[in-house]
């Protein structure tokens, strides 16, 4: 019997900027490289990275994303119908999707054609505090969730953390489940020229970047530095909360010390001149962005999610608390939610500079841990196996 020839595609709904957009982005040509044919499937138009100009895209839908969750849900069928079609005609042998919505029709797919590809898909976000806001949305994903993700063949998740929450909250058997990391370009970064034109030297400086909704939570962040008049927040990124953002900025006095960048495809000119990264995540898989500052050399102030930083900052679980900001060799931690403890924690950095010097030199030995291509290697290995 011949062996057939690997053929993987990769489904997420876009490469707008993000981390497991990131991740596809390093994981098309590494591929590639390693003389395997891959597919790249989108679902929305959007491509803020680069990838390869000659690996295929094909397009199961071309939508927008602000559609209704319900229309949503109710075009799950068709999608993975449309899916399965395509692995069909491309003869493939793998299936990765990364992302909720595009695990659920990397997993129906197998009901609209003879099965021949193995499944895989990628859990970045913490399920259980994504969607925990007990409305009709988290409601109908942790349905979901719970019936459809045991059906895949493998479940690669990017932390500890989240792998525990779909064992213990989704029930879901631990041996489906793998943890690799999230891989950063570390070669590529340290090869970006600084540009720190946006800072005022007489100003503590501090930046962020991250979509603009509701799990983000950069309501806390703006909140925390009312207070603290020698702070300037710099925000990187997009998202339908951006408008809602500038009328709290405004609202609160802010707009000489709030600046919106928009999305930038190389945040880390400014990372590199900024004088520490602040993150307000109410729930994490494992953030990417954490990672990047941390390549950059900048020290972190982030609330401590679920899943993901104190994984990356090494934060000794008998540390944990909800009371008081947690110190570690890379930066600080603080509750999640807590204005208050964050701007302690701001304050903190601001008092101390030293502390910050010393934490500029850990994270740059730190991120060493999540070097590319080990851990495209090891993406691979457990796609193909």
């Amino acid at each position: 019997m011949t062996k057939r020839q690997t053929k993987i595609t990769i489904l997420i709904y876009s490469l707008a900027g993000g981390g497991a957009e990131r991740v596809v982005s390093y994981l098309l040509p590494y591929l590639k490289i390693k003389g395997i044919e891959v597919h790249l499937v989108l679902m929305n138009t959007t491509i803020s990275y680069d990838i390869p100009k000659d690996i295929p895209i094909h397009y199961i839908e071309t939508s927008q994303g602000d559609e209704h969750g319900l229309f949503k849900l109710i075009k799950l069928p068709w999608l993975a119908y449309k899916y399965a079609r395509l692995l069909k005609k491309l003869k493939i042998t793998h299936s990765f999707a990364l992302l909720t919505r595009p695990s659920y029709i990397n997993i129906l797919s197998q009901y609209f054609t003879k099965k021949t590809y193995k499944i895989s898909i990628s859990e970045r976000s913490y399920p259980s505090m994504q969607y925990g806001y007990n409305n009709v949305q988290s409601k109908i994903n942790n349905f979901l969730i719970k019936r459809l993700y045991p059906k895949a063949d493998q479940i690669i998740c990017n932390s500890h953390g989240n792998a525990n929450d779909l064992v213990k909250n989704y029930g879901i058997n631990a041996s489906k489940i793998e943890v690799v990391h999230n891989p950063i370009n570390i070669e590529n970064i340290n090869d970006v020229e600084p540009d720190g034109a946006i800072f005022k030297k007489n100003n503590f400086n501090i930046i962020t970047v991250g979509r603009m909704d509701a799990g983000k939570n950069h309501e806390l962040l703006i909140t925390a530095i009312v207070d603290v008049p020698q702070v300037h927040l710099f925000i990187l990124g997009d998202g339908v909360l951006k408008e809602h953002l500038k009328i709290l900025v405004a609202t609160k006095g802010l707009k000489e010390r709030v600046h919106f960048l928009g999305f930038d495809n190389n945040p880390f000119r400014f990372l590199k001149k900024a004088d520490l990264f602040i993150f307000g995540s109410n729930h994490e898989g494992f953030p990417n962005v954490l990672l990047e500052a941390m390549a950059c050399g900048l020290p972190l102030l982030t609330t401590n999610c679920k899943s993901g930083p104190d994984e990356i900052m090494k934060l000794p679980q008998k540390e944990v608390t909800t009371t008081d900001i947690m110190i570690t060799d890379y930066g600080i931690l603080t509750p999640v939610g807590n204005s208050d403890l964050l701007q302690k924690g701001l304050s903190y950095c601001i008092a101390h500079p030293e502390y910050l010097k010393n934490c500029r030199t850990k994270v740059k030995e730190r991120i060493q841990d999540f070097k590319r291509e080990p851990i495209l290697e090891a993406y691979t290995k457990e796609i193909l196996s």
